[in-house]
């Protein structure tokens, strides 16, 4: 199983989180991105701010290294004209894919329709430009029954608004990494989570992120149906030992 083709390694952390200077933030980001390129990795996922320099660094070393990014990270709430705007910015910088995070508040509110819009007019931002688009769902957010109901409304929306053959550009993903919970929950996929997102899906991809810190976790995640598996302990994961650092 060539689990580094499942990777999108992952570095999101601002420079008031991590404690380190702006500078210092964009040579992690480099870092990151020589050692996927190194160890043939998937993708990486980085903030917008540094996909223009990321992009250029690939070109440099003639890899065919996938970028991503995220948007409206990672609350999910702005209004979904701050995320178009984001979004634009973000491909004209050259990423290759977009990860949004849905506004799940505006679901747990009741307010689905906006959601839909929200779903149906960013996706089809990235379609335009052939770019591949992923909905973060925040499952710590939810119980189980709401897991499995934004999923299958995510899966409904694609399948009404979009061609089949589009269908396996849309990803459901499951979590940011930054999402507090209390009494030590996971704020992650867990195997109980991205079942359920997998059994929901339909047509669509799953991509798991955020707890996936070994290679038998990977593994187990790809051999549920997982399509990707975000992380930011790809070279541990891929070396078969266990990180103790917080995803993402």
């Amino acid at each position: 199983m060539n689990i580094a083709q499942y990777l999108d390694s992952t570095y999101l952390k601002t420079s008031n989180q991590s404690g380190l200077s702006e500078d210092e933030t964009l040579q992690q980001v480099k870092k990151l991105t020589q050692e996927a390129i190194d160890h043939h990795i998937f993708a990486v996922m980085i903030r917008p701010d540094y996909v223009a320099e990321v992009k250029k660094m690939i070109s440099e070393n003639h890899s065919q290294l996938v970028v991503g990014t995220v948007i409206g990270f990672h609350e999910g709430n702005s209004p979904m004209e701050e995320k178009l705007t984001e979004a634009a910015k973000a491909i004209e910088n050259g990423a290759d894919e977009l990860d949004f995070v849905i506004n799940y508040r505006a679901y747990l509110n009741g307010d689905i329709s906006s959601v839909e819009n929200e779903f149906i007019s960013c996706t089809q931002l990235c379609f335009k430009h052939n770019k591949i688009a992923k909905w973060i769902i925040e499952i710590a957010a939810l119980n189980n029954e709401q897991v499995a109901d934004l999923t299958k409304k995510i899966s409904e929306w694609a399948e009404t608004n979009f061609p089949e053959n589009y269908l396996k550009k849309i990803f459901i993903k499951s979590s940011t990494g930054f999402f507090e919970t209390n009494d030590g929950k996971p704020n992650g996929a867990t195997f109980e989570g991205i079942k359920i997102m997998l059994k929901n899906a339909g047509k669509l991809p799953v991509k798991a992120a955020g707890g996936v810190r070994t290679k038998k976790d990977a593994e187990t995640m790809i051999e549920l149906g997982v399509k990707r598996i975000g992380t930011s302990s790809a070279l541990s994961l891929l070396s078969d030992t266990s990180s103790s650092e917080k995803d993402y």
